[in-house]
């Protein structure tokens, strides 16, 4: 048995003598890289923070002791030393382990969104319920990245962390993570000044001559080695000391830089830390994404953050044949920039990840990274606009939640032209409940103003992107799923305001349902329409490409059917469906409306397909919500028609 097979939970951790933790952190690596390489999942940051788990489950005691780890995409060693190395292959996959901590999976786990910078906000309450509760033996402690740290939430909370002056103070812990990344390298003054205190070490240059040279010069150099290295911490206090005034302004205490893959080094800090009654503390761990996979540290664009299947021994992985939605929009805004100098992009350091790596290549004074930072960006090309420029703000759907005042109130409110592409809309797959890109329709259909499109293929999301950046009066939005694109979908025609329609009822044929495809779901619209041709319920289908407003020549149709269909992969409540309702009504049409769309509830992880048909997403259950729904004298016929 390796000593991984035999750690049920942290107790038996704690048991290991410091070999045996050497060893064991070797079994954690290979244990990661031969499992995430059939999972895919994010395997860099994971083996970065090997030692720096291992020293917080030895030093503290969860869940007596609360350990918060901020976006949680990190804590898979944290499960595997929590009892869950026998479920461990099934990471990310429907009905499996979660890629970020779970509380249905165990009680070691707290903070289950993996939105960066809530960890403090989280400690910070939690701190301040153990006070008051009297539970002073109770210690909370944050893990938090520098990339999370770019964001402006964490800095609020460190305010008022470090304004509490209550006795005893509360016993609160933050170990930040630093290892000079988010997805790519962090940016921002926060970063450049943990760039100082990792490299304001003229001590460690002298430290390592003297190692090197001084130790093979017999016993003379040994000794004024050993000179040299006694006097290390004191060389190291007064060097730091003049870098480490932004926590001492802040009023806490700091301990570090500490190296993070030392776990001697690492246990030391914590304990000091732990023990420390002063008020909270800030320990400050080096560690070095992917460490022990030289694939992933030899990775210069994210040194493995997140992969898919890869090959354990390589880390490369099979290319798809098929290009990605965010690949078509990197070419395609590379395309625009190259003819509108006036087109800048904003990202919220997510550069890589949403397709802006050639056009930053390619014009790197005209990208804007700002870290983790979705309200300023968004408030920032609000500025950007103002100045005669059009920004274009690339960000994961569901991170857009986090700028909504700023996407009202500083762009739509003052008219400004801002664009704003949304990747991983709609239903992602096996990064779970949070990183669903749902909410965005329902959330921007209520902001005056704004347009938003939806491609349902490569050549409407080229097309639909250069009609976007060509509005400079009001917030634009495209939205785009995860994965492959596919085969372009054509229209039989388009209507005056800009409508595909993808099928039309033969003439001379009743009108009976009309399908609103919103977006990529045009095909399961196709299968839909066949589905009820042969039920001998008609159909015909319309991609609206803008969905909101929702034209005017959408709703002049649905006057003409009996009953109107919407399938958008959104939630339902507040939807793209709700709108058209609604627009029906205003209209006096007392038309039927059926949506269809994502349930009102967190939805799970898994592959897409699997979480469509979770959804009701699938091509069977749609049909059988349209015909329940059908008027009685059509009902009548698709029965009829099923029965012989």
């Amino acid at each position: 048995m390796t000593f991984l097979e035999s750690i049920n939970s942290p107790s038996d951790l704690r048991d290991l003598d410091p070999a045996e933790c050497e060893v064991l952190a070797k079994e954690i690596r290979d244990y990661l890289v031969t499992t995430v390489a059939g999972t895919g999942g994010h395997l860099g940051p994971n083996l970065g923070v090997v030692e720096l788990t291992m020293g917080l489950h030895r030093v503290f005691e969860s869940p007596h002791d609360t350990l918060l780890f901020d976006v949680g995409h990190q804590t898979y060693v944290h499960k595997l030393l929590t009892g869950r190395i026998d479920d461990f292959a099934s990471l990310r996959q429907r009905d499996g382990l979660s890629g970020y901590p779970s509380r249905e999976e165990s009680d070691h786990d707290v903070i289950e969104n993996s939105h960066a910078s809530a960890s403090l906000s989280w400690a910070d309450g939690i701190a301040k319920a153990h006070q008051l509760k009297g539970e002073t033996d109770r210690h909370v402690v944050a893990v938090i990245g520098d990339g999370a740290l770019t964001g402006g939430m964490a800095w609020e909370a460190l305010n008022t962390i470090a304004a509490d002056k209550s006795t005893p103070p509360r016993k609160l812990i933050i170990v930040v993570n630093d290892n000079g990344r988010s997805y790519a390298p962090t940016v921002g003054g926060f970063a450049d000044h943990l760039d100082e205190l990792r490299t304001t070490s003229g001590y460690e240059k002298l430290l390592s001559w003297g190692k090197s040279t001084l130790q093979q010069s017999g016993a003379p150099g040994r000794a004024a080695y050993s000179a040299i290295h006694g006097v290390k911490r004191g060389l190291k206090d007064m060097v730091s000391a003049e870098q480490t005034g932004m926590f001492d302004e802040l009023g806490i205490k700091y301990l570090g830089p500490v190296d993070g893959h030392d776990l001697p080094a690492v246990e030391k800090a914590l304990q000091r830390a732990k023990h420390y009654d002063g008020g909270p503390v800030i320990v400050h761990m080096i560690t070095q994404k992917g460490q022990g996979y030289d694939p992933a540290v030899n990775d210069d664009a994210d040194q493995f953050h997140s992969v898919g299947v890869i090959d354990p021994l390589t880390g490369k992985s099979t290319p798809s044949k098929q290009a990605s939605w965010t690949s078509v929009f990197g070419d395609e805004i590379l395309d625009i920039a190259t003819t509108r100098q006036d087109v800048v992009a904003v990202t919220a350091a997510m550069l890589l990840p949403v397709g802006l790596a050639k056009f930053a290549e390619a014009y790197p004074e005209r990208v804007f990274d700002v870290g983790i930072a979705e309200q300023h960006a968004v408030a920032s090309a609000a500025g950007l606009s103002y100045g005669g420029l059009h920004p274009v703000v690339c960000i994961y759907a569901t991170f857009l939640n986090r700028a909504f005042d700023q996407i009202l109130m500083d762009v739509a409110l003052h008219g400004q032209g801002v664009t704003f592409v949304l990747d991983r809309a709609g239903i992602t797959g096996p990064d779970g409940a949070s990183h669903h890109g749902i909410w965005d329709m329902a959330m921007l259909r209520i902001v005056p103003g704004l347009k938003l499109a939806a491609p349902r293929d490569g050549a409407r999301l080229t097309e639909e992107l250069r009609e976007a950046v060509a509005v400079s009066d009001a917030p634009t939005v495209i939205r785009f799923p995860k994965g492959s694109v596919g085969a372009d979908v054509p229209a039989v025609r388009r209507l005056a305001d800009g409508v595909d329609v993808l099928r039309d009822v033969p003439a001379g044929a009743p009108k009976d349902v009309l399908i609103v495809s919103v977006g990529p779901l045009a095909s399961r619209a196709q299968e839909v329409a066949d589905r009820l041709a042969a039920r001998s319920i008609s159909s015909t289908i319309v991609d609206p490409r803008w969905v909101l407003p929702v034209p005017e020549s959408v709703i002049a149709m649905a006057s003409e059917h009996s009953l109107v269909a919407v399938i958008e992969d959104g939630v339902k409540i507040g939807g793209i469906g709700s709108q058209i309702r609604r627009d029906l009504r205003a209209a006096d049409s007392r038309i039927g409306v059926v949506e269809l769309g994502a349930p009102d509830e967190f939805l799970p992880q898994g592959t897409r397909d699997e979480i469509l048909e979770y959804a009701g997403l699938d091509v069977t259950t749609m049909v059988e919500e349209i015909v329940h729904i059908l008027p009685a004298d059509l009902k009548a016929r698709a029965h009829t028609r099923t029965a012989v």
